[in-house]
């Protein structure tokens, strides 16, 4: 077989790649993992984990994809940091093309990820990880006791208000208009929950904080009237965005079915998109759950339906 055709050909590396090509390796499927602008996926900027299973103290993101990584390399999967430019669904073999090269495969596994949305200003970048987060589900425990900002005005942004109620002492929900694209359940809900505060007609100017002895932290938030354009400083803990995700699908636009946000769509309890030999797993077709246990999970399942359906095929 040429080096540039494969069985498997995995597009993304996060815990949802890194473990469908731990399972296609072990199958002796040789898989090849193309990782991507963001080697990891979305833990690389992650701090702290400690909700994935099997590290009782806790693993630091990046540590954590390092060690996956190097975990499926030992059973014989090729990574290449490359980007893929294009994809052929159309003709069999499959065709993935980089920017510098041509592939063919018998399979193919998409598991590129989805992408917070962010303010897009410099603090937010500068302390994310460190009182800025994008997931309370993920740091929420972190803020315990502890007063905290959401900013957004969709049932996201009110969930993760209350959920982080659970820990911090207060939440302030920042929205930028005064009427809430959330639905009216999940509006009447957080509105009843004594621990979160609306703060409507407002934007985050600017996030502030300290850095001591290399340890930065979020301190407080510049607040900006969308109105009058006052702005107020308020003393905070932590920052958590909530203005939605973006499934990095734009590659697959026309070839592969979405939903009207983009997520790809899956035959339920599996992994199958509308061609048949490629595979969705992780937060690319899911934009209810998005933990790394989940995306790994989901990474299992992609591998084995891949495993099965080669077999069925005689291609295995």
């Amino acid at each position: 077989m040429s080096d540039k055709h494969q069985k498997v050909i995995i597009i993304g590396s996060g815990p949802a790649g890194l473990t469908a090509a731990l399972y296609t390796s072990r199958a002796n499927l040789n898989p090849v993992i193309f990782e991507g602008m963001q080697p990891g996926g979305q833990l690389t900027i992650t701090t702290e984990v400690e909700n994935f299973p099997g590290f009782e103290h806790g693993i630091q993101g990046p540590e954590l994809m390092d060690v996956m990584r190097k975990q499926v390399l030992r059973f014989g999967a090729k990574s290449y940091f490359k980007n893929v430019t294009e994809v052929d669904f159309s003709k069999r073999p499959f065709v993935v093309k980089t920017e510098d090269d041509t592939y063919t495969a018998d399979s193919v596994i998409v598991a590129t990820g989805a992408s917070a949305k962010w303010l897009g200003i410099d603090s937010e970048k500068y302390y994310q990880g460190y009182g800025v987060s994008a997931c309370a589900t993920c740091d929420g425990f972190f803020f315990r006791g502890l007063k905290v900002i959401v900013i957004g005005g969709g049932d996201t942004a009110m969930e993760e208000a209350n959920y982080l109620s659970k820990f911090a002492t207060e939440v302030i929900l920042v929205h930028r208009r005064d009427e809430f694209r959330a639905s009216k359940i999940m509006t009447e809900r957080t509105q009843k929950n004594p621990k979160v505060k609306f703060m409507t007609n407002t934007t985050v100017k600017e996030i502030l904080g300290k850095e001591e002895n290399g340890r930065k932290a979020v301190t407080g938030a510049l607040l900006q009237n969308t109105k009058d354009g006052s702005v107020t400083e308020i003393q905070v803990d932590g920052v958590f965005l909530a203005i939605g995700h973006q499934p990095n699908t734009q590659l697959f636009k026309g070839k592969l079915d979405m939903d009207e946000t983009g997520y790809l769509k899956v035959t339920p309890g599996t992994t199958f998109t509308n061609v048949e030999g490629v595979f969705a797993a992780g937060d690319v077709a899911d934009h209810v759950y998005r933990q790394a246990i989940t995306a790994a999970g989901s990474g299992c399942m992609a591998a084995i339906d891949a495993q099965r359906w080669l077999e069925e095929h005689e291609l295995a």
